[in-house]
């Protein structure tokens, strides 16, 4: 089991679970890089000795992302305007590599890669979202998860109890796909025909739609609440942007937008919908977090 196509084969369980701690491919990829690093530092003795490298490298990747977490705080307070996660497209094959089975009271991959359900996990504790996405997502019993953070199972139990109630109560009831998907199809029409009689129609009363530039692109410095605001401001852009193209793709395993201006990707949009209106959008305009889509034609 020691051998290199074994280890590799865990590589993609191992960036879908840091994306989802993290919110970020890019921070994803260093943590995996990081934990096949200290594979390859310890003598081949010591590697072959392990019984499982894949228990091995969920652990070590898992202790790194609690690390990771801890100093995104910091980082965060420095970040210019709103953070959004960054959005993966349908082709991301890693974001729903096949699981064990799940128990009732257990969320499915493609549940846990949805920008609202990434939006409230960063709302939890380092600790919580390491309990909460190894044991209800990948199925990792509380023992093991109790060596990565340095608790007791007990006590992990907790964590995950406490950051499904959260869940739970931040998510919406859900929408058929096919609802959810002619929902925001209408919001691209009614968008590109500058309505915004039909944008408001299409929005909840209290909608919220937060934009990522970074600091790097010009976008809203804090979110807009609203739906007549919502629909204003993107009429406005069209008036600024004429040339944007607005298509229709899979963002985070749902129905979303991408905005391209002379063929680039500049921006990606998430939504939430609830009761047959979009009561949330996530606007990701920040470059460094669109190199998925810009690297070939959008899914």
């Amino acid at each position: 089991m020691g051998d290199l196509d074994a280890v590799m084969a865990e590589r993609r369980q191992l960036l879908g679970m840091a994306y989802r701690l993290l919110g970020s491919v890019a921070d994803a990829e260093d943590v995996v890089q990081e934990t096949y690093a200290r594979w390859y530092a310890q003598t081949p003795e010591h590697r072959a000795a392990i019984e499982s490298p894949g228990a091995w490298l969920t652990k070590v990747a898992g202790r790194v992302c609690l690390d990771q977490l801890g100093s995104a705080r910091v980082r965060r307070e420095r970040y210019v305007g709103e953070w959004v996660p960054e959005p993966v497209p349908a082709s991301t094959d890693w974001i729903t590599r096949p699981g064990p089975a799940d128990p009732a009271d257990r969320v499915t991959l493609d549940e846990s890669i949805n920008m609202a359900f990434l939006v409230v996990l960063d709302a939890m504790t380092p600790a919580e979202r390491v309990a909460f996405i190894l044991h209800d997502v990948f199925g990792y019993p509380f023992t093991d998860i109790a060596d990565i953070t340095g608790r007791t199972p007990a006590a992990c139990r907790k964590l995950a109890s406490s950051a499904r109630h959260r869940i739970r109560a931040g998510q919406p009831a859900p929408t058929p796909p096919a609802e959810r998907a002619g929902i925001v199809r209408g919001f691209k029409e009614a968008w590109a025909a500058k309505d915004i009689a039909a944008l408001v129609g299409l929005l909840d009363p209290d909608a919220i739609a937060v934009a990522d530039g970074g600091g790097l692109v010009n976008t809203l410095p804090r979110p807009i609440v609203g739906r007549d605001q919502i629909a204003r401001y993107a009429v406005e852009i069209l008036k600024f942007a004429p040339a944007m193209t607005i298509m229709e793709a899979t963002v985070n395993g749902q129905p979303g937008l991408v905005a391209q201006v002379d063929g680039v990707t500049a921006t990606v949009m998430a939504f939430e919908v609830a009761d047959g209106l979009i009561s949330r959008m996530w606007a990701v305009r920040n470059p460094e977090k669109l190199r998925l889509w810009t690297a070939g034609p959008v899914s």
